[in-house]
């Protein structure tokens, strides 16, 4: 449904189809051997593999998928080899349930299928190896495991023979790990309240359990030799009922053991502390088996996602990387030697909200910034020849583009510059500002302000809000397709007359575990939401700004927050759109069960009546500002019986209510149609009502 509202459109110098034809570069990855990268380019809803290689990089488009059917594309790899690229087409893997269903937003009469492919470097047909997720390459560059239906399979590389089933246990099977010879294959095991590492070799030689025992185990990764294999142990499922409302450690503890035998010893054990418990920024634990025998994990120990190593005795701890930053999206080179990671620290003050390349030692904290400036650079991998760092780089400006860095010169080349389309607008996007404010608590909040200097003395506002909530919005073009689809829509706001201030409110990441983990956050009390009124308040007090004029919208976490800001604060927000929020934190998938058992929940009630408090559905009876709800029928993030219940309770109350459903297609809006749609009447509704 697309509303019948007239488009935003006269003071802009361009569209927003214009602001949304930038391709989009993910899941860049190297082999292991060589000079040969791979990545995906979103091309207005065309995804297809794009692939480089040395001396001069020059991108070659590898695939070709050649309509916007709304199929993504993951799970990206090259053999060591460097001879084929293996993928997933369908599926939508950042959803919270039903990754791997498939999904049609392009109403296909037959639909598609999740499916693994296999395609040769040099060029080709793809080769269709079966339906399946979590594909990795044999060390032989040979063959191909999977997983299918929970269980772990097995096929030639080149599709010259069927897929073999090699694992059929109880429980449900993922994370497959070839050994570095190719020999074995160790995987993981889930078992409802604990789970279990597994070894297979061949069909004639019986599963190797390692160290059963009733806990979690997860994450196995192999000694470079073989002999060995580290892994994360956490506590089962079980114990007596726990308060809901308290802040919980998690505890997790990190394991190796013999592969001869699968004993396995304790070398390294989280401070009994919040921070020590399991991180949940990108990654998670983001364990390695690095050189020298050292063990490489992230913890938030001392309040930063850090990076530390230890031996594999447990010996010599090492935090790799002081500071008051975090690292995310971490990869080792293949020798082993190093860590390359994008972390949010520089010699600028405004690195914090930037990202930036760095480069570590696995052995010591000898940390060298690669990308220093006023630039982003996120997702970094070394290339099998260890002599280059390639990565995905953007300005305020420019859009994301991969990036190859020669180690030795600096010299960099950016990769496929020529598929920018001549009509995006490069040269007439704002360069956006850092913002610093104080909620009411005293908490400092960052904010990201689009301001357009067009002589105009006074405009209407508006407070973006990020969802997640564990996110970050920078001080350029994002990361995530998501954000950068964000950050493309507050361009052509601010380009349409209005200030845009982007709120990092608390429960984000990039500053620190108690600005991440606040604890009367969400559904616990909905602490953030200050942060999105003090931004508003911050928004008024300006004298560039129409005070009556200030709106509200966001996607996600941040469509929760634009129904509490309108529920609660109609007298400041005066008009918003809501994408896809949470709105009871009583209802349906975000129930927490109370136990039926004789031991109850000790805060029971009272959780469930700050999560109803917490909730937009009740301030609605204080909600008077006009709204557009926004939702997919097949979002697998935010069920959408969440704004079908909201949109009943509005129209009861006599809100001005607007909507626009989406069909058959996820919360990440797959099929370009469908998000230029979302994203023109985003600036149509919010034109009308506050211009």
């Amino acid at each position: 449904m697309v509303l019948n509202l007239p488009i935003l459109q006269a003071q802009s110098s361009f569209s927003m189809d214009d602001i949304l034809s930038f391709p989009f570069p993910e899941s860049l990855t190297a082999s292991s051997n060589g000079m040969r990268i791979a990545w995906t380019f979103n091309e207005k809803g065309l995804r297809n593999i794009y692939v480089a290689e040395g001396e001069d990089f020059v991108a070659r488009r590898l695939t070709n998928y050649d309509k916007d059917d709304g199929q993504l594309i993951s799970g990206l790899s090259i053999s060591s080899d460097g001879k084929w690229v293996v993928y997933i087409r369908g599926g939508d893997f950042e959803s919270n349930w039903g990754k791997d269903l498939p999904l049609n937003p392009a109403f296909e009469t037959i639909p598609p299928k999740v499916q693994i492919w296999s395609i040769p470097f040099n060029g080709g047909n793809p080769i269709l190896l079966g339906e399946g997720t979590n594909p990795v390459i044999s060390p032989k560059n040979n063959g191909v495991a999977f997983i299918k239906s929970g269980q772990v399979y097995k096929v030639a590389i080149d599709g010259g023979s069927p897929a073999e089933q090699i694992v059929a246990t109880r429980g449900i099977s993922d994370s497959p790990v070839w050994s570095p010879d190719g020999s074995r294959l160790a995987f993981r095991s889930q078992r409802d309240d604990h789970s279990f590492i597994g070894i297979y070799t061949d069909n004639n030689t019986s599963i190797l359990w390692i160290d059963p025992s009733f806990n979690l185990d997860g994450s196995p990764r192999w000694s470079p030799d073989g002999k060995f294999i580290a892994f994360v142990r956490q506590p089962g499922r079980g114990g007596e009922p726990d308060s809901i409302l308290s802040a919980d450690f998690n505890p997790w503890e990190i394991m190796v053991a013999n592969v001869s035998d699968g004993k396995a010893v304790r070398i390294w054990k989280t401070p009994e502390t919040l921070y020590g418990s399991v991180p949940t920024t990108q990654g998670g634990i983001n364990l390695f088996w690095a050189a020298y025998n050292r063990i490489v994990f992230l913890s938030y120990q001392d309040g930063w996602p850090h990076l530390y190593s230890i031996d594999k005795n447990g010996e010599n701890p090492v935090l790799l990387t002081p500071g008051n930053f975090m690292a995310e999206y971490i990869s080792m080179s293949d020798d082993g030697k190093w860590l390359v990671f994008a972390g949010n620290f520089g010699p600028d003050v405004l690195d914090i909200d930037r990202r930036h390349i760095i480069r570590v030692p696995v052995d010591r904290p000898a940390m060298e910034i690669m990308t220093p400036g006023n630039g982003l650079e996120w997702i970094p991998v070394m290339t099998g020849d260890g002599n280059r760092i390639a990565y995905i780089s953007a300005t305020a400006q420019r859009s994301p583009l991969p990036v190859v860095m020669d180690l030795k010169s600096r010299n960099i080349k950016i990769i496929a510059e020529d598929l920018v389309p001549h009509n995006f607008p490069q040269n007439k996007l704002v360069i956006p500002e850092q913002i610093i404010f104080k909620a009411p608590d005293g908490t400092i909040i960052h904010g990201t302000l689009f301001r357009k200097n067009d002589g105009t003395k006074k405009k209407p506002a508006l407070v973006y809000i990020h969802g997640g909530p564990p996110r970050q919005i920078l001080l350029g073009w994002h990361y995530s397709s998501y954000y950068a689809n964000a950050y493309a829509v507050n361009q052509y706001l601010s380009n349409n007359g209005f200030i845009v201030l982007s709120v990092n409110y608390r429960l984000g990441i990039g500053y620190g575990y108690d600005f991440h983990n606040p604890v009367y956050g969400g559904r616990k009390g909905a602490s953030e939401y200050q942060d999105v009124k003090a931004a508003g308040e911050w928004l008024r007090k300006q004298d560039y700004v129409i005070p009556n004029k200030i709106g509200v919208y966001g996607g996600s976490y941040g469509g929760y927050l634009t129904a509490l800001a309108l529920g609660r604060n109609s007298d400041l927000f005066a008009a918003g759109v809501d994408i896809h929020g949470v709105h009871d934190w009583t209802a349906g998938t975000y129930e927490r069960p109370v136990t039926g058992k004789y031991e109850k929940i000790p805060d029971a009630e009272i959780a469930l009546k700050v999560a109803w408090e917490s909730s937009p559905v009740s301030s609605v009876k204080t909600w008077k500002s006009p709204v557009l709800i926004i939702h997919a029928d097949d979002d697998r993030n935010v069920a959408v019986n969440q704004s079908t219940d909201l949109i009943q309770r509005l129209i009861k109350q006599g809100v001005e209510t607007k909507t626009m459903m989406i069909i058959d297609d996820t919360h990440h809006f797959c099929k370009y149609k469908n998000q230029l749609n979302v994203d023109q009447a985003i600036a149509d509704f919010l034109g009308k009502y506050l211009k």
